[in-house]
């Protein structure tokens, strides 16, 4: 007999209870750390293959899975079964370069509700006046009967990146709900411009956290700044593809440096992360960048990467299934085709291993019974389950 499809059980019950590196230095003594190359834990088995996957996310409490690919196309997978339908509903894309179909995002709050009737929030590059574009925030209703019959009503922009520049890269555009359900923060990158970054009258390159309706969230911290956007949270980041929040509410992000200098930063309310001030990086044309001081006001990384790990996403693990990686950072690296494993130790960090996986991992995400799941990058990028051997 087929088995049923949780589709059409997440519309009628409740939700289903399922069951050689690159140099890492951390804080600011740049010690090395002691990161181990060895024989992988895990098991890795395709489920799937999809055109240009950005972001992969479980519909909480289910084992629904959707994924946006890059070019417009949001899929949804039923992982028991292996059937995958198109959602309708999703917006016009501006695609091209670093831009396109972003993250996605649910409700913890709404684990329990059927599917159709969720709320979901996608990001994505979205196209202005001449040759502008910059990063947006869309939320909008699931009317899901079925895999192959599922689509976003209502869809409707709540946020944008401003302001649209030139250019077709560094949107960042990752969005994480926080733990008690009531904000989203959302990633705006640099978009390649640098300088507006430090400057507080733009939300180019920084972290903004915003109410459930893309409204500024009561108690930012430069709400009573002149000319500040209120929606700023921390700034001086450059281009940040992964976020999540640890077991104590603690908001970790990881971001791309420029020659070196890649970055693992705890988010902190209304500091300044440095950039372009400041990176272990240099410019690509060779020109230094001053490193990080002691003292010099920027709010230091706590681990970074020379040479770079060109990380695509990251999440925290629960220890659900994998019980050694409990509380650990996992970060889909694209240059160093791995899984970097990094510990989180109070408000320290030291990355403790890394996982050859022979192909460029674009985003990672934990199922609702603790399995890893990878979406490779690029064309017919694999859709990987990783389980314990």
């Amino acid at each position: 007999m087929k088995s049923p499809n949780p589709i059409l059980a997440a519309l009628s019950l409740p939700a289903l209870a399922l069951a050689s590196c690159a140099q890492a230095e951390t804080g600011d003594s740049a010690a090395q750390t002691d990161s181990q190359s060895g024989e992988r834990p895990f098991a890795s088995e395709v489920k799937a293959v999809f055109e240009e996957p950005w972001a992969i996310e479980f519909a909480p409490g289910t084992g629904v899975l959707f994924v946006t690919e890059q070019g417009g196309t949001l899929k949804v997978m039923d992982t028991s079964t292996g059937e995958i339908g198109t959602v309708s509903g999703v917006p016009e894309v501006d695609y091209g370069g670093q831009g396109g179909l972003g993250d996605i995002a649910f409700l913890p709050s709404q684990e329990d509700m059927m599917l159709t009737g969720r709320t979901i929030y996608l990001s994505y590059a979205e196209a202005g006046e001449g040759d502008t574009r910059g990063a947006a925030l869309g939320r909008g209703t699931l009317d899901c009967s079925a895999t192959d019959d599922c689509s976003i009503e209502g869809f409707e922009v709540i946020w944008r990146q401003a302001p649209k520049v030139t250019g077709r890269g560094h949107y960042s555009h990752r969005i994480q709900v926080s733990p008690g359900g009531e904000h989203l923060f959302v990633a705006s990158g640099d978009r390649q411009k640098q300088t507006p970054a430090q400057d507080l009258t733009n939300t180019l390159g920084t972290i903004v956290r915003l109410n459930l309706d893309g409204t500024p969230a009561a108690g930012n911290p430069f709400m009573d700044e002149p000319g500040a956007p209120d929606e700023i949270w921390s700034f001086g980041h450059r281009n940040i593809l992964g976020m999540d929040f640890d077991a104590e509410g603690r908001l970790w992000e990881v971001e791309h440096g420029p020659a070196g200098g890649d970055e693992l930063n705890l988010v902190l309310e209304s500091r300044n992360y440095g950039w372009p001030e400041r990176s272990y990086g240099d410019n690509y044309n060779g020109t230094p960048i001053p490193d990080h001081e002691p003292r010099d006001g920027f709010e230091k990384p706590k681990v970074h990467w020379t040479p770079v790990i060109a990380p695509g996403d990251m999440i925290i693990h629960s220890g659900k299934m994998f019980e050694g990686w409990q509380g650990d950072a996992l970060i889909a690296g694209l240059k160093t085709q791995a899984i970097i494993v990094v510990a989180l130790e109070g408000e320290n960090a030291r990355e403790v291993a890394r996982y050859d996986m022979n192909s460029r991992l674009r985003s990672i995400e934990e199922g609702p019974d603790g399995a890893v799941w990878i979406a490779e990058d690029g064309d017919e990028g694999r859709l990987l389950k990783l389980t314990p051997r």
